[in-house]
């Protein structure tokens, strides 16, 4: 991951040192290390992470509506996979968590929380990023919202993909069972 980010592995491994704070997530910024490039780094049950086929633009999804510290590192502090959400769709979400003075999760964010914490990613309780927006050319944005699950290895996953670690999207008005809606209490320098 830090050649990706174009750092080097002492400088992630400096910043992680003198982060202070039980269960703070690190992350790279969006723009040094994309989802395309981190969901491959995912493993469960010895089989890699992937994008979903039909998410080539997976790495068009930026932060909406939430602010980034200004540097390559930062931390994520009091994550919550959001299970007291499922059933919700995004719409009904983001309001209640603006209202919890929450933030949600970008996507990269969730697949650095997967990277570091495997167990956050659990069969029938997995989460929705949607810190993480298109944006399309005439400025509104698309229906799609990422998630973060685990595949059942059926239609084009492959059943060889079966129990992988899973990126792809829901519609913004549709509800799941399964999914929460993963969200922050704050991110850092």
């Amino acid at each position: 991951m830090h050649e990706t980010a174009g750092l080097s592995a002492d400088e992630i491994r400096g910043f992680a040192a003198e982060t202070d704070g039980e269960g703070a997530l690190l992350a790279v910024r969006p723009d040094r290390a994309p989802a395309s490039a981190l969901a491959p780094l995912l493993r469960r049950d010895g089989k890699p992470g992937f994008v979903v086929v039909d998410m080539p633009d997976v790495d068009a999804f930026s932060p909406c509506g939430v602010e980034l510290p200004d540097t390559p590192l930062y931390v994520v502090t009091g994550l919550d996979r959001g299970d007291h959400m499922t059933n919700w769709s995004p719409d009904e979400a983001l309001p209640a968590l603006t209202k919890e003075d929450r933030t949600p999760l970008l996507l990269t964010e969730g697949v650095h929380w997967v990277l570091q914490q495997p167990e956050a990613l659990e069969r029938n309780r997995c989460f929705m990023t949607i810190g993480s927006r298109l944006r399309k050319a005439d400025g509104s944005l698309d229906a799609r919202t990422p998630a973060i699950w685990i595949s059942n290895g059926t239609g084009r996953d492959g059943r060889e993909r079966r129990n992988a670690p899973k990126v792809g999207w829901c519609w913004w008005n549709n509800r799941h069972t399964w999914l929460g809606f993963a969200s922050t209490t704050g991110r850092g320098a």
